[in-house]
């Protein structure tokens, strides 16, 4: 039986994944932590992160503050959205110096930003409730942020 107002007790008391979680080990990993944690000191209210491997879509590093939003399910599509942005940039003809930097996603009340990093193989994915934080201020936390 579904109570509804049972059901929302149970979010608020259930356990809330808060901490930077990692596959795997090794300086790769360290540094999305690293990255993680810079991100973190600049947006202690966001939702989520991840710093992803572009090529699979795996996520190196991630973290949630809820326990209904799996950043690791939404990784691998939404490396495929950098993929095929970038082909849509090839086939536009775009400059060579001209670089995609970030995806904007806006729902109504949260801000889903997708910032390829440097080294051009992996990408930060970030979400933020509008409530808590602009689109400003997460951008550039973000551009500050470097593996």
């Amino acid at each position: 039986m579904q109570i509804p107002f049972l059901q929302r007790f149970q979010a608020l008391t259930g356990p809330v994944v808060n901490k930077i979680v990692s596959v795997g080990s090794g300086p790769e990993m360290a540094a999305a932590e690293q990255l993680l944690q810079r991100v973190l000191s600049g947006l202690p209210e966001l939702v989520g992160a991840s710093v992803v491997d572009l090529a699979s879509g795996q996520p190196l590093a991630s973290y949630t503050t809820a326990r209904e939003f799996n950043v690791s399910k939404v990784a691998g599509f939404n490396a495929e959205v950098i993929r095929q942005h970038q082909q849509a940039m090839q086939i536009l003809q775009v400059p060579a110096d001209e670089q995609l930097e970030d995806i904007l996603i806006t729902l109504h009340t949260q801000l889903h930003l997708l910032r390829l990093l440097p080294d051009g193989q992996r990408f930060l994915y970030v979400v933020v409730d509008c409530r808590d934080t602009n689109l400003g201020i997460a951008r550039s936390v973000m551009r500050t942020c470097d593996l």
